[in-house]
């Protein structure tokens, strides 16, 4: 079974603070936690994919009619709370592993090493139907 874990720019349960106000030692802490724990999963066979997304100052909202030019609004957009900041793509043998894993990335280290409480949405990704 495939799950989408999804991790989010907002508060994290422990930590209000965004990660360009941490101190160096700290980013990188976040980050080398990020990266030992792709590792982990590719070492598994559970790793899909997994990508960090650029700040939402970068995104662009795409709105098409299918027949005039697209409507492009670009960031930040303040009158979002949350905003999709990466994400896992996991092939688990169960809903529960896919759940350890997303505690797992809760808990990745903020600030003085102290873990976040990151709040990680899993989602099955649904296949189509059998023809």
């Amino acid at each position: 079974m495939k799950y989408m874990l999804v991790k989010t720019y907002s508060d994290a349960a422990y930590c209000s603070a965004p990660l360009p106000e941490w101190g160096p030692e700290d980013i990188a802490a976040h980050i080398d936690f990020q990266r030992a724990l792709g590792e982990q999963l590719a070492a598994a066979g559970e790793l899909v994919d997994a990508q960090g997304l650029a700040g939402p100052e970068q995104a662009l909202i795409v709105c098409s009619d299918g027949s005039s030019a697209p409507v492009v609004t670009d960031g930040p957009f303040p009158e979002t709370k949350e905003f999709l900041a990466g994400y896992w793509v996991v092939d688990v043998d169960s809903p529960e592993r896919a759940i350890e894993i997303a505690a797992q990335a809760s808990a990745a280290p903020g600030p003085g090493g102290k873990p976040l409480g990151e709040y990680i949405e899993v989602r099955q990704i649904m296949s189509a139907p059998a023809e």
